[in-house]
């Protein structure tokens, strides 16, 4: 198993051990933290802190050991990942369509099959504090074993052939109120929705200028807004009516607080580390978010 060399000591790595144990235990293990059954969306802090790709500002994007350094920090209460589908239907986390900005290798994801899939490696972006090795990026099955249960995770389904394989692989671990499913297309999210998982829409600045989020209300669970959009837009999507608004990608302590003082309870960042140094200005937010 490839893990960060960042310092995390001994503590970390009896948490790896552990969580590669339950693995093997015929399926994923029950969470012990919460006692017998799958965290849900429903156990979320009033204010939510999403770790974007694991936090691509501090961790390898869409990785393993990313997920993982994000999961064991606890600066945030959801681990997002992206997923594509390789030419035989396996969903595997991955963001771009090419494997060329963030691996050794050129070429298109969609070309290759599970197993080409495991001659991919990963390449870790300069400039990322810490060390990391070189890895295999994972498939989405490996992220729900790991992770479902223990904490919420959020996936954005970037091919949406792939949607009844996604679903499938929720609905088979009992995840299915532990898993938002994200898309930018309104015609997707209600596809989502009709599939039983939980809906999450994503616009652009752009395109939250002319939405009419109201609209959605009846089949998306989470509107993820763009943080660059305009006051009123930001307050239009609050008031939709959808029961979770949260802001995205939040990189500094300044958007963060802009997003909960127009009334976001939620935000979705590159840097939950450098966020959580900075206490919120909104009164109460930093307690909400750590559930204090």
């Amino acid at each position: 198993m490839v893990t960060s060399i960042a310092s995390t000591g001994l503590g970390a790595l009896v948490c790896v051990v552990s969580l590669t144990l339950a693995g093997r235990s015929g399926g994923p293990a029950g969470p012990l933290e919460w006692g017998g059954g799958p965290l849900t969306v429903d156990a979320l802090p009033r204010v939510t802190y999403v770790a974007h790709r694991g936090g691509a500002r501090e961790v390898p994007e869409n990785s393993m050991s990313g997920l993982m350094a994000a999961y064991r920090r606890g600066t945030a209460q959801v681990l997002d990942f992206d997923t594509r589908v390789l030419r035989d239907g396996t969903p595997v986390v991955f963001h771009d369509a090419s494997l060329n900005r963030t691996t050794f290798l050129g070429g298109e994801v969609g070309a290759l099959d599970a197993a080409e899939w495991r001659g991919v490696r990963l390449r870790p972006r300069d400039g990322l504090p810490g060390s990391w090795r070189s890895e295999r990026p994972p498939t989405v099955a490996e992220v729900l074993d790991r992770f479902g249960g223990r904490t919420v995770l959020m996936l954005e389904a970037k091919d949406p052939r792939g949607l009844d394989r996604l679903a499938s692989l929720i609905r088979s671990r009992g995840l299915t109120r532990s898993v938002f499913v994200n898309t930018n297309d309104p015609g997707v999210a209600r596809r989502i929705h009709d599939s039983g998982l939980l809906t999450q829409l994503w616009r652009s600045a752009r395109q939250l200028r002319t939405d009419r989020p109201g609209r959605w209300r009846s089949f998306v669970d989470l509107l993820d807004v763009d943080i660059g959009a305009r006051d009123a837009d930001l307050r239009r999507a609050v008031r939709s009516g959808i029961p979770r608004v949260w802001a995205h990608t939040v990189l500094t302590p300044a958007q963060r607080d802009r997003a909960l003082a127009l009334g976001c309870d939620g935000v979705i960042t590159d840097a939950p580390g450098r966020l959580a140094r900075h206490p919120a200005r909104t009164p109460g937010a930093v307690s909400a978010a750590l559930g204090r």
